[in-house]
């Protein structure tokens, strides 16, 4: 295994491309004419609600514990989420026909804490704002000899999610398109530094930015002092899937260098998008999955005259939030 401070290059999502060959769905790019028509541009959208287990975190997670040595998997993994994760750990452990036990948050949708025992996952369950889930996850490593799957700071995981932006930027390069800007939801920074990696490669001029729920833009307060800001609360916003207090160390270390800039959106705004990506685009995303294309519709970025890719990175959301941000829409 690679060293816990090591950080991933292309050749490394590469590699996490190949190991995810047959397993991982690869997601299509769709674009909308409306959304077109609104923006002045064209968008094209990456739903990472039909991958498997319903977000990008089955990439990450299948990445990593596929590369656990045959000597280290009798204990199984065992990871902290509050669901999206959770499931892409129990379903590529499964797959790998290991155990996994997931610490997640007792506010987690009900649906997502379902569907990751459904996936042969074992649920211990925390207070998001007294207990300590790492403490919690360390104990139940020490006792049971598993391995600790990280959410988001792991080598693996990171090159895992930046198959999304290899496959974003391999599509577009096939329609003879190049990109001007990328956008994907972040919370500890997976998946941006991921995305970041592989479509700097290919298109260095494209800005790659996040794309967080207001009152919780740690990346993007962070871009501007320099440094790893924490966010104020742990909870209240709709956005579960977006709740990281801080981003990550290995993560910050390359989005700080080439992301750098980033967008929010309301709850408000967010029930509107997830409203719209079910009425316009057929496909239902939870609100942490649906940041980005918030911000667009709210109009916080430009792309007029663009070329735009923005990632709906879960769909893994309860009927009664769904419902309600229809309502709200």
């Amino acid at each position: 295994m690679m060293q816990s401070n090591a950080l991933p290059t292309i050749d490394d999502v590469a590699s996490a491309a190949e190991r995810l060959s047959g397993v991982a769905v690869r997601t299509p790019l769709i674009s909308s004419p409306r959304l077109d028509e609104m923006v002045g541009g064209r968008v094209f959208l990456k739903p990472e609600p039909l991958q498997r287990t319903g977000s990008f975190k089955f990439r990450g997670a299948y990445n990593r514990i596929s590369r656990i040595p045959e000597d280290q998997r009798a204990g199984g993994v065992v990871a902290c989420s509050s669901g999206n994760h959770a499931q892409g750990v129990a379903a590529a452990a499964t797959l790998m026909g290991m155990p996994s036990v997931i610490v997640m948050p007792k506010d987690a949708p009900a649906m997502k804490r379902a569907r990751t025992i459904a996936f042969g996952g074992e649920v211990v369950e925390y207070d998001r704002e007294h207990d300590d889930r790492d403490a919690i996850a360390g104990e139940i490593a020490r006792e049971r000899g598993a391995v600790f799957v990280p959410p988001y700071d792991d080598f693996h995981i990171i090159a895992g999610q930046g198959t999304v932006g290899l496959e974003i930027a391999e599509d577009l390069a096939a329609r003879g398109l190049v990109p001007d800007v990328v956008v994907a939801n972040a919370s500890g920074g997976g998946l941006i530094s991921g995305i970041a990696l592989a479509v700097k490669h290919h298109f260095p001029e494209a800005r790659v930015m996040t794309a967080e729920p207001a009152g919780f833009d740690d990346h993007a307060r962070s871009f501007r002092s320099g440094g790893r800001e924490r966010n104020n609360r742990v909870t209240g916003s709709i956005c579960d899937a977006l709740l990281a207090a801080t981003p990550g160390k290995l993560t910050f270390e390359i989005s700080s260098r080439i992301v750098g800039e980033g967008v929010s959106a309301t709850d408000e705004e967010v029930a509107r998008a997830v409203a719209f990506a079910f009425e316009e685009l057929k496909i239902v995303v939870e609100p942490g999955g649906a940041v980005a294309l918030a911000a667009v519709l709210a109009g916080k970025l430009d792309l007029k005259g663009k070329v735009a890719a923005i990632v709906l990175s879960g769909g893994n959301v309860d009927g009664a939030l769904f419902a309600r941000c229809l309502a709200a829409a």
